[in-house]
C-alpha cells in the first residue's frame, strides 16, 4: 500500500526552525492558545446575568432531537481531521484554513465581551435514543449556553468547507460530501439546543463578511478567469 508522502518532513522540525519557510505557518495554531485562554476568562468572568437572551421564533419551530447530536459531535472529527490533513498535505490550505479560524475566534470573543449572549432552549430533560441523550447530556454539561452567538460552531465548519472548496485537488464527490456534512452540522446545533437560529444566521454573515475580506482576491481571480474563458469559447464559436 502507498502511503501519500507529507508536503512537510515535520519530524525534522525544531523550535529554532519555526521562522523558516517550510514551518513558519506553524505560527497559526497559536490562534488556538489565544482562544482558549479568552475563552476560560470570558466564562468565568461574565456572569449569565450580564448576558443578552437570544431567541427566534424559528427556535419554536425546531423540535429537540437528540439524534442530531451524532452530526453535532461530527464535527470534532471533522475539525480536527481537516487541519491535520492540510497539516500534512496541504500547506495553502491549512493556512486558508488556519487563517479563517482566527478571524471567527476574534469576532466571536469580541461580540462575547461586548455583547454577552445566552440561551434558554435546552430542555430540562432530554429524550430519545439512550446513546444520543447520554452524548447531549455530556455536551451540555461541558459547554455552558453563554458565549453564544454567533455559533463558531457553524463558523468553524463554513471555514472548512471554505477551505476543501477551494483546493483545487479535491475531487467534486468529496467536496460534495464535505458540503453535506458542514450543512448538517450547522442544523444539529438547533436540534439539540445548542444554538439558536439567530446563532447560526448571524455566523452565516460573519462567515461572508471573513471570506470577502480574507479572500477577495481569489473569487476575484476566479470571476476574471471564467470571463475570459466565456470570451475564448464565443470566439471560438465565430
Amino acid at each position: 500500500m502507498n502511503i501519500k508522502k507529507p508536503e512537510v518532513d515535520y519530524l525534522k522540525f525544531r523550535f529554532s526552525k519555526i521562522n523558516t519557510p517550510e514551518y513558519k505557518h506553524l505560527w497559526l495554531l497559536l490562534g488556538w492558545v489565544w482562544y482558549l485562554l479568552m475563552y476560560f476568562l470570558t466564562e468565568n468572568l461574565i456572569s449569565p446575568e450580564q448576558c443578552h437572551e437570544v431567541h427566534s421564533f424559528v427556535d419554536d419551530i425546531i423540535p429537540f432531537n437528540a439524534n442530531f447530536i451524532l452530526a453535532y459531535c461530527s464535527w470534532y472529527f471533522l475539525l480536527v481531521g481537516s487541519i491535520l490533513y492540510f497539516m500534512l498535505y496541504d500547506v495553502k490550505s491549512f493556512v486558508r484554513l488556519q487563517k479563517f479560524i482566527i478571524a471567527t475566534q476574534v469576532i466571536g470573543i469580541a461580540t462575547c465581551i461586548l455583547w454577552p449572549s445566552i440561551q434558554y432552549l435546552r430542555p430540562a430533560e432530554p429524550t430519545g435514543n439512550a446513546f444520543c441523550v447520554f452524548l447531549v447530556k455530556c455536551i451540555y454539561g461541558v459547554d455552558t449556553p453563554t458565549g453564544v452567538c454567533p455559533s463558531l460552531h457553524v463558523g468553524y465548519s463554513m471555514g472548512i468547507l471554505s477551505a476543501w472548496l477551494k483546493r483545487e485537488q479535491s475531487k467534486p464527490w468529496w467536496k460534495a460530501v464535505i458540503t453535506v456534512w458542514v450543512l448538517l452540522i450547522s442544523i444539529s446545533v438547533c436540534f439539540v439546543k445548542q444554538h439558536s437560529f439567530t446563532d447560526v444566521w448571524a455566523a452565516g454573515v460573519m462567515c461572508a463578511l471573513i471570506e470577502i475580506v480574507l479572500f477577495r482576491k481569489y473569487w476575484m481571480e476566479k470571476i476574471f478567469a471564467a470571463k475570459r474563458q466565456q470570451a475564448s469559447d464565443k470566439l471560438a464559436e465565430s
